[in-house]
């Protein structure tokens, strides 16, 4: 089944968010799911929201979305930011363009 994954990191901003972007795509760019090693990604947004940041997945499966995290979850760890837990609820529809 597939879920929507919300994250949010109160205090920072893009910042963080394009530090992780760095280390996941090794300095590239991500313009396509294919530049991170995340399968089973469906989508991804990422933007300001009042004091921080906001990231909101679609993944295939909360599986895949684990096996991503324990990639995620140690260059969050080394950018101080380990200690944020994401919102997982099922996604009832997911329409892409």
């Amino acid at each position: 089944m597939a879920i929507i994954v919300t994250f949010d990191t109160p205090g920072v901003g893009q910042e963080l968010y394009d530090a992780c972007i760095n280390r996941l795509t090794d300095g590239g760019e991500f313009t396509s799911l294919a530049d991170i090693p995340a399968p089973g990604l469906i989508s991804h947004a990422a933007g300001p929201i009042d004091g921080g940041w906001r990231v909101v997945d679609v993944w295939e499966s909360e599986e895949a979305f684990e096996n991503f995290a324990k990639i995620l979850q140690p260059i969050l760890a080394d950018l101080g930011h380990a200690d944020g837990e994401p919102q997982i609820v099922p996604a009832h529809n997911i329409v892409t363009r």
